[in-house]
């Protein structure tokens, strides 16, 4: 299938937060294959931790290719593509790289819901370890679908943004909150709320509609998406450190020579490390931005809410073990076990 690159811009630093949205799939027969640039597509905002770590991936192929390798990054969307669509964008070459959150490819395969299975891994550190041990079922089942596994972007963990304080399980009844995974969405169910599964594109217009009136996100996100025009509080639940997955066409991957490709495996190592670096700094950095903007932060939130939270989440987390079998049960003893030893037990 032809690429749908754009016609390259001639600033780097234009070319990495180009955004010009093709308004139709059939533009791409017209356009330039993917040897004159690569696209990479975000579906979050330019100023999001996410686009940032892509960019910073972009710098580093550049310096290490001395700008051989032209990849045009298109944040918020502007190719028409949202997370879960890009599975099969990137399987198909119509865009070469992209930056998807993890859980929207649950429908592909149940190990892409792992990194949001409520209260598991609720800190950067466990967050991290555990995606170092999944990290090689992640690649395969990328590769078993012509696509290569670059690196991770982790979120923030998620919170509930809301227009009142939810601190217990009575502040939830009945409340119309987004959700982004079906993680989210059955945890919430059992937890007597509304929820609404709704891709990041949809999240704003909803809220300015009032038809959701609560969102199940990162204080992170909330403060990219500027949250404080709709919604006033932010509980901090620690539900999960959901993780985005940033892939590649295996075909644009393999056209390239031996040494772009060396630097391009390079530059994705070097981000990888580099985004589990900045996620660690950036919920003092949100905190601060939501506080300047009359955002309520409960943080911590009442610890009998936290276990009743855990014990409506805890069958959304064997449910997945089902589903995933032997590689799930693979995956968690060696968590759990890596936990241990981090605490000394």
């Amino acid at each position: 299938m032809p690429s749908l690159a754009t016609p390259s811009l001639r600033s780097p630093a234009l070319r990495r937060t180009a955004a010009l949205p093709l308004m139709a799939l059939g533009l791409a027969a017209s356009l330039p294959a993917h040897s004159a640039g690569m696209d990479f597509s975000n579906e979050y905002n330019a100023n999001s931790i996410h686009a940032e770590g892509d960019a910073w991936f972009i710098d580093r192929v550049e310096a290490l290719t001395d700008g051989e390798v032209d990849i045009t990054l298109h944040s918020g969307g502007a190719l028409g593509f949202r997370s879960g669509d890009h599975f099969y964008a990137v399987a198909d070459n119509a865009v070469q790289i992209a930056d998807s959150l993890s859980g929207a490819l649950g429908g592909i395969d149940p190990i892409f819901l792992l990194s949001s299975l409520p209260f598991l891994a609720d800190d950067v550190e466990s967050a991290q370890r555990l995606y170092e041990i999944a990290r090689p079922e992640y690649a395969k089942v990328f590769e078993d679908n012509d696509q290569i596994l670059l690196y991770a972007s982790p979120w923030p963990a998620s919170g509930i943004w809301s227009e009142e304080p939810v601190t217990s399980m009575e502040s939830l009844d009945g409340l119309k909150i987004r959700s982004y995974d079906r993680n989210g969405t059955a945890t919430l169910v059992n937890a007597g709320a509304s929820p609404v599964k709704l891709s990041w594109a949809d999240v704003v217009p909803q809220l300015a509609t009032g038809g959701i009136e609560a969102v199940l996100t990162s204080a992170e996100a909330g403060a990219s998406g500027s949250f404080w025009e709709h919604l006033s509080d932010f509980n901090a639940i620690q539900y999960a450190v959901p993780l985005n997955m940033v892939h590649m066409n295996r075909d644009a991957f393999e056209s390239m020579s031996e040494e772009e490709q060396q630097a391009v495996l390079q530059a994705a190592e070097e981000t990888d490390a580099h985004n589990w670096e900045v996620v660690k700094e950036r919920v003092a950095e949100n905190y601060a931005e939501l506080e300047e903007h009359g955002v309520a932060i409960h943080d911590p939130v009442p610890e009998e809410f936290h276990a009743a939270l855990a014990e409506a989440a805890q069958p959304v987390v064997d449910d997945w073990v089902e589903s995933t079998g032997e590689r799930a049960t693979r995956i968690l003893e060696a968590f759990n076990e890596a936990g241990d030893q981090e605490s000394g037990q």
